[in-house]
């Protein structure tokens, strides 16, 4: 078989026109520095060695850092049977290219637009990622949020397919304002008949202040929503409103003096993925446990095993990533409803986008253990409202038991914490069992989150790397064992 070839500045436009899989070829530390958005990659030594697995009705659009590996990796994996577009090209000239791709000059172009996404503190870097992914422009990262630029577009696309963030905000205004007056004046002057129609039902849904003058949440939230009807009062020639239209939430944060208001585009917040009817106790969110994979070197090829699955969070997510299911294309957003923002097409674009990236064809084994048969029971019925039935196994299990012939494996668990008196003292024998039963498995790693600070005392080793991260209000590590690569496998000579 042979294949085709195109100017690398067409890669996306091509990938979202076929429902193709766009492929980077480079080494995984370089793929790591910078890649194109929504690329997968699969370095060209595993092409060669004929380690990869890919769906085979998808088109795979081929490139790499100047052209040259791309072109040799496009005609291997034509042989191989894979319709195949090898791009012109590399990753310095798509970069010279990107403004052209991202703001055609032909028709009308988007308006430009901000968005806050908050996130888990400690967990920034992933979500920068995700975004920088999406084809955005990073504007700021703070502690637990990031402001990022985009197209009108961003904001359906950043709800549906971002899995870290906990909601998406539309930046409308900021100013410093140390006096209720000033607060006032600063949000009256924001254009709210840019985003507001006339029978808006718009509240400030919460405020925060942080080393700052102003700092009553009540009286901030008060004072911005009278701002906001005077400035409507005048645009609109009203002297009240119905209010019965469609739902504008608005979040107002104060750190040193500086206002930022912005709108809330989520609603109900993004770990709420619409599967997880049933939970158990001490339930991981969603965006957590996304976020911790995606902190592994976890990939899909990969046996991955939780021994105290609950709910089925972790292998749940873990099946989503690895079928490159969207988190958010099976649920409704607030912003939907938005008329003078942002057009129903581009949702309905968005998510044909995220059905059209879904690898049906994947095999992965996952597995999910949980000593509460019920829990079991919850975790299955939550697999099958996600759709990712298919990739998981679920089994009561105690972790004493865990067993897997597989080499190269990943535990990646939420082990109890013991916020109980009784739990507590169970931990030391629990967590040596942890220990015992993960020196049985050859050649694995382990991810484990807790708040237990004896931990790595009775697991027996201490973790590789551990990472600071706050589960909702508990203070938590992320405690990292390594186990070595899989050995790299040459492509047998025809």
């Amino acid at each position: 078989m042979g294949f085709t070839s195109i100017p690398i500045r067409n890669i996306i436009r091509e990938a979202v026109a076929r429902g193709g899989i766009i492929v980077d070829v480079r080494d995984r530390d370089e793929f790591l520095e910078g890649h194109i958005p929504m690329a997968v990659n699969i370095p060209f030594e595993l092409i060669e060695a004929g380690e990869y697995t890919l769906p085979k009705s998808k088109y795979l659009l081929v490139y790499c850092a100047h052209g040259v590996s791309s072109m040799k990796a496009a005609l291997i994996m034509s042989e191989d049977g894979y319709r195949v577009i090898n791009t012109v090209g590399g990753l310095a000239q798509y970069k010279t290219a990107i403004e052209q791709i991202y703001n055609p000059q032909k028709g009308q172009e988007m308006s430009r637009v901000e968005l806050i996404a908050p996130c888990h503190f400690g967990l920034e870097s992933v979500l920068k990622k995700e975004i920088l992914d999406l084809g955005y422009e990073i504007v700021q990262v703070e502690d637990g949020r990031i402001t990022f630029a985009g197209d009108e577009s961003a904001i359906a696309r950043a709800n549906i397919f971002i899995r870290t963030a906990e909601r998406i905000m539309l930046k409308c205004g900021s100013f410093k304002a140390a006096t209720f007056d000033e607060l006032f004046e600063g949000a009256k002057a924001i254009a709210w008949e840019k985003y507001l129609t006339r029978d808006a039902k718009f509240w400030v849904s919460k405020a925060t202040s942080n080393k700052s003058a102003l700092f009553s949440p009540s009286d901030i939230q008060s004072i911005v929503k009278k701002a906001m009807v005077e400035r409507l009062k005048q645009t609109y020639r009203v002297s009240w409103f119905t209010e019965d239209g469609a739902s504008y939430p608005v979040r107002v944060f104060i750190f040193k003096d500086i206002v930022t208001i912005a709108l809330d585009t989520s609603g109900v917040s993004l770990h709420k993925r619409g599967y997880r009817k049933l939970v158990g106790k001490a339930p991981i969110s969603e965006t957590l446990a996304s976020a911790l994979i995606m902190l592994s070197p976890w990939h899909r090829d990969r046996v991955l095993v939780d021994p105290f699955c609950g709910s089925g969070t972790f292998p749940i997510e873990a099946a989503m990533i690895g079928a490159h299911i969207a988190p958010g294309m099976d649920r409704e957003f607030t912003a939907q409803e938005w008329s003078k923002i942002c057009d129903k097409k581009i949702w309905y674009n968005a998510v044909d986008e995220a059905h059209d990236l879904i690898d049906h064809d994947v095999k992965m084994n996952i597995q999910g253990y949980d000593l509460d048969g019920d829990m079991v029971k919850c975790a299955m019925e939550n697999a099958r409202a996600a759709g990712v039935e298919q990739h998981i196994h679920f089994q009561q299990r105690d972790v004493k038991d865990l067993r897997n012939p597989k080499k190269y494996g990943f535990i990646i668990t939420n082990p109890p914490y013991g916020e109980r008196l009784e739990e507590k003292e169970a931990l030391p024998e629990l967590y040596r069992t942890i220990g015992e039963s993960y020196r049985n498995l050859d050649d694995w790693s382990m991810f484990l989150i807790t708040s237990y600070t004896d931990a790595e005392k009775y697991i027996g080793r201490k973790a590789d790397r551990n990472r600071k991260i706050y589960n909702g209000m508990i203070k938590s590590y992320f405690y990292q064992f390594m186990g070595p690569k899989p050995p790299k496998r040459r492509r047998e000579e025809a």
